[in-house]
């Protein structure tokens, strides 16, 4: 467990104390009839649904993967659903292009993802942008994943580099 997912447990914690403590004023002053007491109702009930935030919190907090090797990427496109587009610059070392496929596959995981077509695997496509004239770019796909879009350890995931692009971006690069 991540050190955020723990402070928020803690907080929580510390939460179930203070609504502890503010129940026991609340029963007090309706007990002895004082003129705040249904603030602290009110006050009380608030600690509790911070409680429930912060234990939410916890459980939905997800600390990004980092792959030794991988490149910086930005995701292009992913409306939550069961394909997605990353982003590297041109400058990407062919050797970097499977770790950073396995780095977003990684990071893009999330059990709330939907497919309309009833498909079950994410897929995530790599892709850099080349200017082969002046005020022309192209998008030049250089790799994919197709992953299990409900486990998050996915032993049969997919990754697939086009030499063919690896290649012609080489050829950018060196012309």
């Amino acid at each position: 467990m991540n050190s955020a997912a723990t402070d928020f447990f803690a907080i929580a914690g510390w939460l179930g104390w203070a609504t502890l403590a503010l129940t026991i004023l609340t029963v007090l002053a309706f007990v002895l009839g004082w003129g705040f007491r249904f603030r602290l109702v009110g006050v009380t009930a608030f600690t509790i649904v911070l409680i429930g935030g912060c234990i939410g919190f916890a459980l939905g907090f997800k600390q990004p993967v980092s792959i030794e090797g991988a490149a910086p990427f930005n995701v292009v496109y992913d409306a939550g659903g069961s394909e997605a587009v990353v982003a590297v610059a041109p400058t990407i070392a062919p050797e970097a292009v499977e770790p950073t496929l396995k780095q977003a596959a990684f990071n893009l995981f999330s059990r709330g993802r939907y497919s309309s077509q009833g498909e079950q695997q994410l897929h995530i496509r790599l892709r850099t942008i080349l200017h082969p004239q002046p005020g022309i770019s192209e998008p030049l796909y250089l790799g994919e994943v197709k992953r299990s879009l409900n486990q998050l350890d996915d032993e049969a995931m997919q990754i697939l580099v086009d030499p063919r692009a690896i290649a012609r971006l080489a050829a950018a690069e060196n012309g």
